[in-house]
């Protein structure tokens, strides 16, 4: 066994010709966008990949991601090209999968430079970050994350889990009184420490199996064959039970982790021990057997 320290080692050719003689087929997750740029990621890295790293470079572009959902159909908050046109609630955030560090609230142009010097000052942003961070307006409601898996080999989508994150400080910020919080003037991060399951009322699970059957669709039209494997819808419902989408990670994320064997979706489909892993494994599986495996693992 290798380990290795940094992201950026699975570009050495000698590593990368021991996984090749390996048969290693590389599973990506969040840190594959966060640490290594796109075009590492199709260029140099020259490995088997569960995935289609095409679409990796349409998650990591956040101004692409949203023009793929909005063409597959989904509703999407309203974004803001600079922070002098923000003129709601918004939330800020940086580009690729960074776990929610350094995001942050505003509902003007002055409390937005305000609270992102107050970052950078906390060491969470850096200057050269103003040009980056992407402005989204902020839909008030309930975050939901379902997970789905697209498959190359029995070509449909599978809806698997549902999770909710939980975020360090916005999530603790309810135990402190409106008094003190006013008094402290906190600014609070949406760093992510962990998830938990959620189970959906029925009447809402049409729609989110609509949704990923439509994002799945347009994949396929922007980077053929499009979708291999998991995906993760990143939304929020409001009272009024209206879906927002305000991203997608083309890839597995942390959240199916709190469903390996407990979810109820994968249950439902599957029977008892069904979670994202396995249905990789499943996948990569059948794909051997049916002589398929360059269709899922390029």
């Amino acid at each position: 066994m290798q380990t290795v320290k940094y992201f950026t080692e699975l570009l050495g050719e000698k590593l990368q010709e021991k996984l090749r003689k390996l048969n290693v087929i590389l599973i990506p997750h969040g840190s594959f966008t966060a640490y290594l740029s796109t075009e590492e990621l199709t260029d140099s890295l020259l490995v088997p990949m569960f995935g289609n790293r095409k679409l990796l470079h349409w998650e990591a572009n956040r101004k692409e991601q949203e023009e793929w959902l909005r063409q597959a159909g989904l509703r999407l908050p309203a974004t803001f090209k600079t922070p002098e046109a923000i003129d709601r609630l918004i939330i800020a955030k940086l580009p690729g999968a960074k776990g929610g560090r350094g995001y942050f609230l505003a509902n003007s142009p002055k409390a937005f430079h305000k609270k992102f010097k107050e970052m950078v000052k906390r060491g969470l942003l850096q200057e050269s970050d103003l040009d980056k961070v992407h402005l989204q307006e902020y839909a008030l409601g309930v975050n939901v994350y379902p997970s789905f898996f697209s498959s190359i080999i029995k070509n449909e989508v599978e809806f698997l889990a549902v999770d909710r994150r939980y975020e360090s400080a916005v999530d603790a910020i309810g135990k402190i009184p409106a008094k003190e919080q006013l008094e402290i003037d906190i600014n609070p991060t949406y760093t992510i420490v962990g998830n938990f399951p959620i189970v959906l009322r029925e009447s809402l699970l049409p729609e989110l199996m609509r949704m990923g059957d439509s994002v799945h669709k347009k994949a396929r039209e922007l980077a053929p064959p499009g979708i291999i494997g998991p995906f993760c819808l990143e939304t929020v419902i409001t009272d009024d039970l209206q879906i927002f989408t305000f991203e997608i990670s083309a890839r597995i994320v942390a959240g199916t982790n709190i469903g390996i064997g407990t979810s109820p979706y994968a249950y439902l489909r599957y029977g008892e021990n069904m979670y994202m892993g396995r249905r990789i494994a499943l996948e990569i599986k059948e794909a051997l057997k049916q002589k398929r495996l360059n269709e899922i693992a390029v």
